[in-house]
């Protein structure tokens, strides 16, 4: 796992202090239970391709505050976020949140976690 700065930790703390975060187990339930809700994979593009969730869209963390509202209009959209660990998600949300988008959730552990527990992956 990538060592992260001091500087990065902290705005990231400070925005996992104002975002809802939930469990990769809570997202696969949410799938599985067929809820409706809007999956968005945050990441490069490159990381994007070689392997995402079912069903998640790309907007990435560069991009997402200039794409959002042409993207996702109803700003009470229930959406997840989600990268590699839970660190850009968390600030995209935290974004998110700062443009009036009120039903955002951070996938805490990411992919990464999402892989560990052998759940499906697409192309």
């Amino acid at each position: 796992m990538a060592k992260h700065t001091p500087r990065f930790l902290q705005i990231v703390n400070e925005a996992k202090s104002r975002v809802k975060e939930c469990t990769v187990d809570d997202v696969k339930a949410k799938l599985d239970k067929g809820e409706k809700f809007l999956l968005i994979d945050v990441r490069e593009e490159s990381e994007y391709a070689s392997g995402h969730v079912p069903g998640a869209i790309h907007i990435g963390k560069g991009v997402i505050e200039r794409d959002i509202e042409t993207k996702v209009p109803d700003t009470a959209t229930p959406i997840v976020l989600y990268c590699g660990g839970g660190f850009r998600s968390a600030l995209a949300a935290d974004a998110l949140q700062k443009m009036g988008y009120t039903n955002i959730i951070s996938m805490d552990g990411g992919i990464r976690d999402w892989r560990a527990k052998q759940y499906p992956l697409t192309q």
